[in-house]
């Protein structure tokens, strides 16, 4: 089932332009969103979410558009665009005492199985997170309030190594409970590690929206190596 249908999307600014912009993401699928600074991730998230206004083009959440059932499709929606600050000082449980009272979803049961799962002590401050905790929290809350979909603007962006890896795998876990997980990135390991889908987008355009093993079948040359393969199309070389 797809849980996201983006249809024609168009947007244009002043100096760039997204341009039919067409992809889905499944049920239980981690897709991963990839291209270079300034191709239009970060436009494309934010149209998907109403964050601005598009020209055209159709953003439907299981099967719902969005313009039309927003407030019901975003208690289903978990975003982060990185970390967060959140109130250094305060204490992680008391930060979410105050954001749970925004959703009518909250459940209690998912939040401590989270809570759990991502090894976090509530009794820290964000002072005492390293970043990768911090994205982590963002997380907890995201799937507390019963995402089904999470939406990540290069979410292991500024993570050393090693948090960045545990992401990622924490990623292929959440997938195991039918999470569908969106996240865009510019960096071609986090796709190789744990993407089972490829929507690649250059200068606005989306250039394939497939599996990762349909995409490697498609555009590999001889042994390259998945980062091979979006250099030499970043360069303007085809298939042929």
């Amino acid at each position: 089932m797809n849980v996201l249908e983006i249809k024609g999307l168009n947007k244009t600014y002043d100096s760039f332009k997204l341009k039919d912009v067409s992809f889905s993401v499944e049920e239980g699928h981690i897709a991963g969103f990839i291209g270079r600074n300034g191709a239009g991730k970060t436009t494309t998230i934010k149209s998907m979410l109403n964050l601005i206004s598009i020209d055209s083009g159709e953003i439907l959440y299981f099967g719902k558009n969005l313009k039309d059932k927003e407030r019901e499709i975003k208690s289903y929606i978990g975003y982060s665009s990185g970390t967060i600050s959140w109130y250094p000082h305060k204490k992680i449980k008391d930060i979410i005492k105050v954001v749970r009272r925004f959703y009518d979803s909250w459940n209690e049961e998912a939040y401590q199985k989270y809570l759990r799962l991502f090894e976090l002590d509530e009794n820290k401050t964000p002072l005492e997170l390293s970043e990768g905790m911090k994205v982590k929290v963002n997380l907890l809350i995201a799937l507390s309030h019963e995402a089904r979909i999470l939406i990540l603007d290069e979410p292991t962006s500024g993570l050393d190594p090693f948090s960045r890896d545990e992401l990622l795998m924490l990623l292929k876990e959440l997938k195991k409970d039918k999470v569908a997980i969106f996240f865009s990135t510019h960096i071609i390991s986090d796709i190789e590690k744990c993407a089972d889908d490829i929507v690649y987008i250059s200068k606005g355009q989306i250039i394939a929206a497939e599996t990762k093993e349909g995409f490697i079948r498609k555009y590999q040359r001889s042994n390259e190596s998945l980062e091979d393969i979006f250099l030499r199309l970043e360069r303007g070389e085809d298939n042929a």
